[in-house]
Protein backbone atom coordinates (compact mmCIF):
# COMPACT_ATOMS: atom_id res chain seq x y z
CA UNK A 1 0.00 0.00 0.00
CA UNK A 2 1.34 3.57 -1.16
CA UNK A 3 1.50 6.03 1.76
CA UNK A 4 0.82 10.01 1.97
CA UNK A 5 3.19 11.61 3.71
CA UNK A 6 2.58 14.43 5.76
CA UNK A 7 6.13 16.83 5.58
CA UNK A 8 7.03 19.63 7.87
CA UNK A 9 9.27 21.96 6.35
CA UNK A 10 11.08 25.26 7.81
CA UNK A 11 9.79 28.34 8.79
CA UNK A 12 12.40 30.10 7.88
CA UNK A 13 16.29 29.17 7.53
CA UNK A 14 16.79 26.23 4.91
CA UNK A 15 18.81 24.61 7.27
CA UNK A 16 16.08 23.73 9.65
CA UNK A 17 15.09 20.54 7.42
CA UNK A 18 15.92 17.09 8.74
CA UNK A 19 17.23 14.57 6.87
CA UNK A 20 13.80 12.29 7.27
CA UNK A 21 12.39 14.98 5.54
CA UNK A 22 15.05 15.07 2.48
CA UNK A 23 14.68 11.73 2.06
CA UNK A 24 11.15 11.47 1.69
CA UNK A 25 10.54 14.19 -0.42
CA UNK A 26 13.13 12.22 -2.65
CA UNK A 27 11.93 9.35 -2.74
CA UNK A 28 7.61 10.19 -2.97
CA UNK A 29 6.32 9.94 -6.65
CA UNK A 30 4.67 13.56 -5.81
CA UNK A 31 4.62 16.46 -3.70
CA UNK A 32 1.43 18.12 -2.77
CA UNK A 33 2.79 21.81 -1.99
CA UNK A 34 0.85 24.87 -0.54
CA UNK A 35 2.54 27.17 -2.89
CA UNK A 36 4.87 25.17 -5.21
CA UNK A 37 7.08 28.21 -6.58
CA UNK A 38 8.06 28.61 -2.70
CA UNK A 39 8.46 24.81 -2.14
CA UNK A 40 10.62 24.74 -5.45
CA UNK A 41 12.86 27.15 -3.36
CA UNK A 42 13.45 24.46 -0.71
CA UNK A 43 13.72 21.51 -3.56
CA UNK A 44 16.30 23.13 -5.64
CA UNK A 45 18.72 24.02 -2.58
CA UNK A 46 19.07 20.20 -1.92
CA UNK A 47 19.05 19.05 -5.56
CA UNK A 48 14.91 17.39 -5.01
CA UNK A 49 13.92 16.41 -8.98
CA UNK A 50 10.26 15.35 -7.72
CA UNK A 51 6.97 16.86 -9.40
CA UNK A 52 5.29 18.73 -7.61
CA UNK A 53 1.23 20.01 -8.12
CA UNK A 54 -0.38 22.71 -6.06
CA UNK A 55 -2.39 21.92 -3.39
CA UNK A 56 -3.85 24.84 -0.94
CA UNK A 57 -6.94 25.41 0.82
CA UNK A 58 -8.49 27.89 -2.10
CA UNK A 59 -8.55 24.44 -4.31
CA UNK A 60 -7.99 21.45 -1.70
CA UNK A 61 -11.77 21.05 -3.16
CA UNK A 62 -10.86 19.80 -7.04
CA UNK A 63 -7.33 19.02 -5.76
CA UNK A 64 -8.00 16.14 -3.32
CA UNK A 65 -9.55 13.73 -5.74
CA UNK A 66 -6.91 14.56 -7.82
CA UNK A 67 -4.39 13.25 -5.26
CA UNK A 68 -6.28 10.65 -4.51
CA UNK A 69 -5.79 9.29 -7.69
CA UNK A 70 -2.04 9.82 -7.82
CA UNK A 71 -1.75 8.32 -4.01
CA UNK A 72 -3.21 4.79 -5.64
CA UNK A 73 -0.16 5.04 -8.02
CA UNK A 74 2.70 5.83 -5.93
CA UNK A 75 3.40 7.84 -2.59
CA UNK A 76 2.69 11.04 -1.97
CA UNK A 77 4.22 13.87 0.49
CA UNK A 78 2.14 16.88 1.61
CA UNK A 79 3.87 19.96 2.51
CA UNK A 80 2.87 23.87 3.50
CA UNK A 81 5.10 26.97 2.99
CA UNK A 82 6.21 26.75 6.34
CA UNK A 83 6.08 24.14 9.19
CA UNK A 84 3.49 21.27 9.14
CA UNK A 85 0.90 21.06 6.78
CA UNK A 86 -2.52 21.07 8.09
CA UNK A 87 -2.15 23.24 10.78
CA UNK A 88 -4.09 26.47 9.84
CA UNK A 89 -3.53 25.73 6.08
CA UNK A 90 -5.06 22.28 4.14
CA UNK A 91 -4.37 19.04 5.05
CA UNK A 92 -6.78 18.11 7.68
CA UNK A 93 -9.36 16.30 4.77
CA UNK A 94 -6.88 15.04 2.73
CA UNK A 95 -5.66 13.23 5.58
CA UNK A 96 -9.04 12.25 6.52
CA UNK A 97 -10.16 11.17 3.00
CA UNK A 98 -7.17 9.31 2.87
CA UNK A 99 -6.96 6.89 6.06
CA UNK A 100 -10.88 6.22 5.33
CA UNK A 101 -9.39 4.66 2.33
CA UNK A 102 -7.19 2.63 3.82
CA UNK A 103 -3.98 4.32 2.58
CA UNK A 104 -0.95 4.99 5.91
CA UNK A 105 -0.38 8.43 6.90
CA UNK A 106 2.82 9.03 8.27
CA UNK A 107 3.93 12.39 9.61
CA UNK A 108 7.39 13.62 9.21
CA UNK A 109 7.57 16.05 12.33
CA UNK A 110 9.98 19.43 12.26
CA UNK A 111 9.90 23.36 12.40
CA UNK A 112 6.43 25.23 14.11
CA UNK A 113 6.56 28.39 14.41
CA UNK A 114 3.59 27.54 17.45
CA UNK A 115 6.28 25.74 19.10
CA UNK A 116 9.51 28.30 18.33
CA UNK A 117 7.24 31.41 19.41
CA UNK A 118 6.45 29.54 23.02
CA UNK A 119 9.48 28.46 23.43
CA UNK A 120 11.31 31.77 22.83
CA UNK A 121 8.41 33.79 24.85
CA UNK A 122 9.32 32.65 28.14
CA UNK A 123 5.89 32.79 29.36
CA UNK A 124 4.18 29.74 30.48
CA UNK A 125 4.00 26.50 28.58
CA UNK A 126 2.41 23.92 30.79
CA UNK A 127 -1.09 25.13 28.96
CA UNK A 128 -1.62 26.88 25.91
CA UNK A 129 -4.10 27.57 23.66
CA UNK A 130 -3.91 28.00 19.81
CA UNK A 131 -6.01 30.12 18.10
CA UNK A 132 -4.25 30.15 13.93
CA UNK A 133 -5.70 33.78 12.50
CA UNK A 134 -7.96 35.64 13.81
CA UNK A 135 -11.01 36.32 11.68
CA UNK A 136 -10.95 39.20 9.18
CA UNK A 137 -14.03 41.07 10.40
CA UNK A 138 -13.54 43.10 13.88
CA UNK A 139 -16.92 41.21 15.25
CA UNK A 140 -15.96 38.02 14.50
CA UNK A 141 -11.85 38.57 15.77
CA UNK A 142 -13.47 39.82 18.88
CA UNK A 143 -15.83 37.08 19.53
CA UNK A 144 -12.62 35.01 19.31
CA UNK A 145 -11.08 36.94 21.92
CA UNK A 146 -13.81 37.27 24.45
CA UNK A 147 -13.79 33.08 24.07
CA UNK A 148 -10.20 32.99 25.47
CA UNK A 149 -10.41 35.73 27.81
CA UNK A 150 -10.89 33.89 30.77
CA UNK A 151 -8.96 31.39 30.20
CA UNK A 152 -5.53 30.95 32.27
CA UNK A 153 -3.52 29.20 29.65
CA UNK A 154 -1.06 30.97 27.27
CA UNK A 155 -2.62 32.59 24.21
CA UNK A 156 -0.73 32.06 20.42
CA UNK A 157 -1.94 33.30 17.33
CA UNK A 158 -0.79 34.03 14.14
CA UNK A 159 -1.11 37.42 12.13
CA UNK A 160 -0.46 39.08 8.89
CA UNK A 161 1.31 42.48 8.83
CA UNK A 162 -1.86 44.64 7.40
CA UNK A 163 -4.21 43.47 10.19
CA UNK A 164 -1.79 43.18 12.81
CA UNK A 165 -2.52 46.91 14.27
CA UNK A 166 -6.82 46.11 14.11
CA UNK A 167 -5.61 42.82 16.05
CA UNK A 168 -3.54 44.58 18.92
CA UNK A 169 -5.94 47.52 19.30
CA UNK A 170 -9.10 44.61 19.68
CA UNK A 171 -6.55 42.48 22.21
CA UNK A 172 -5.73 45.21 24.17
CA UNK A 173 -10.02 46.16 24.46
CA UNK A 174 -10.95 42.36 25.41
CA UNK A 175 -7.53 41.38 27.07
CA UNK A 176 -6.66 44.08 28.41
CA UNK A 177 -3.14 45.27 28.57
CA UNK A 178 -1.50 41.90 29.70
CA UNK A 179 2.35 40.86 28.50
CA UNK A 180 2.89 39.92 24.99
CA UNK A 181 5.56 38.45 23.10
CA UNK A 182 5.92 39.41 19.20
CA UNK A 183 7.91 37.24 17.31
CA UNK A 184 8.47 38.52 13.65
CA UNK A 185 10.22 36.33 11.00
CA UNK A 186 11.34 33.79 13.11
CA UNK A 187 14.01 32.06 12.11
CA UNK A 188 15.09 34.47 9.04
CA UNK A 189 17.17 37.04 8.80
CA UNK A 190 15.67 39.78 10.11
CA UNK A 191 13.81 37.74 13.37
CA UNK A 192 12.77 40.36 15.70
CA UNK A 193 10.95 39.24 19.22
CA UNK A 194 9.72 41.91 20.68
CA UNK A 195 8.68 41.33 24.62
CA UNK A 196 6.48 43.57 26.67
CA UNK A 197 2.74 44.89 27.11
CA UNK A 198 0.07 44.81 24.60
CA UNK A 199 0.21 48.19 24.76
CA UNK A 200 3.71 48.72 23.98
CA UNK A 201 3.20 46.39 21.47
CA UNK A 202 0.76 48.93 19.51
CA UNK A 203 3.34 51.67 19.64
CA UNK A 204 6.40 49.32 18.51
CA UNK A 205 4.66 47.98 15.53
CA UNK A 206 3.33 51.15 13.72
CA UNK A 207 4.40 49.76 9.80
CA UNK A 208 4.49 46.09 10.49
CA UNK A 209 6.42 44.07 7.93
CA UNK A 210 6.65 40.26 7.92
CA UNK A 211 5.16 37.32 9.31
CA UNK A 212 4.18 37.28 13.19
CA UNK A 213 3.13 34.45 15.51
CA UNK A 214 1.96 36.53 18.86
CA UNK A 215 2.22 34.68 22.43
CA UNK A 216 0.10 36.55 25.31
CA UNK A 217 -0.73 35.90 28.87
CA UNK A 218 -3.09 33.72 30.22
CA UNK A 219 -5.61 35.43 32.51
CA UNK A 220 -4.28 36.71 35.79
CA UNK A 221 -5.25 34.51 38.83
CA UNK A 222 -6.10 37.63 40.73
CA UNK A 223 -8.88 38.34 38.11
CA UNK A 224 -9.80 34.82 37.32
CA UNK A 225 -13.79 34.67 38.33
CA UNK A 226 -15.44 31.22 39.81
CA UNK A 227 -18.27 30.13 38.72
CA UNK A 228 -21.56 30.30 40.39
CA UNK A 229 -22.58 28.45 43.47
CA UNK A 230 -25.47 26.50 44.42
CA UNK A 231 -26.83 28.99 46.92
CA UNK A 232 -25.99 32.09 44.32
CA UNK A 233 -28.13 30.11 41.68
CA UNK A 234 -30.90 29.59 44.17
CA UNK A 235 -30.87 33.51 45.34
CA UNK A 236 -30.83 34.55 41.31
CA UNK A 237 -33.86 31.75 40.86
CA UNK A 238 -35.65 33.07 44.33
CA UNK A 239 -35.24 36.69 43.00
CA UNK A 240 -36.86 35.79 39.29
CA UNK A 241 -39.87 34.35 40.56
CA UNK A 242 -40.54 37.12 42.84
CA UNK A 243 -40.66 39.34 39.37
CA UNK A 244 -37.21 41.26 40.05
CA UNK A 245 -35.87 42.43 36.98
CA UNK A 246 -32.15 40.66 36.09
CA UNK A 247 -30.69 44.05 36.51
CA UNK A 248 -31.94 44.42 39.94
CA UNK A 249 -31.17 40.75 40.99
CA UNK A 250 -27.47 41.19 39.64
CA UNK A 251 -26.60 44.06 42.15
CA UNK A 252 -29.00 42.17 45.33
CA UNK A 253 -27.65 38.98 44.70
CA UNK A 254 -24.02 40.01 44.01
CA UNK A 255 -20.98 37.98 44.65
CA UNK A 256 -17.40 39.47 44.22
CA UNK A 257 -15.87 36.56 43.27
CA UNK A 258 -18.46 35.75 40.37
CA UNK A 259 -18.37 38.28 37.10
CA UNK A 260 -21.73 39.81 36.12
CA UNK A 261 -21.15 38.05 32.88
CA UNK A 262 -21.34 34.45 34.54
CA UNK A 263 -24.53 35.87 36.60
CA UNK A 264 -26.61 36.96 33.61
CA UNK A 265 -25.62 33.59 32.32
CA UNK A 266 -26.83 31.59 34.70
CA UNK A 267 -29.98 34.12 34.90
CA UNK A 268 -31.02 33.08 31.44
CA UNK A 269 -30.42 29.90 31.67
CA UNK A 270 -33.12 30.20 34.74
CA UNK A 271 -35.12 31.83 32.08
CA UNK A 272 -34.46 28.98 29.62
CA UNK A 273 -35.51 26.22 32.22
CA UNK A 274 -39.21 27.87 33.28
CA UNK A 275 -40.11 28.01 29.49
CA UNK A 276 -39.44 24.19 28.80
CA UNK A 277 -41.82 22.18 28.48
CA UNK A 278 -43.14 19.32 30.66
CA UNK A 279 -42.33 16.19 30.12
CA UNK A 280 -45.17 13.68 29.82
Amino acid sequence: MTTLYIVATPIGNLEDISLRALRTLCEVKLIACEDTRYTHRLLKAYDIKTPTTSYREQNKKTKTAFILEQLAKGDVAVVSDSGMPGVSDAGPDLVDKASREGFPVVVIPGPSVVTTALAASGLPTGKFIFLGFLPHKPGARKKVLESVAGEEGTIVLLESPHRLAAALEDMLGVLDNRRIVVCRELTKIYEEIFRGTISQAIARFTEPKGEFTLVVSGQPAKKRKSAPTTDLVTRLGELRAAGVSAKDAMALAGDRKVSRKEMYRTWLDLQKQRKAPLKQ
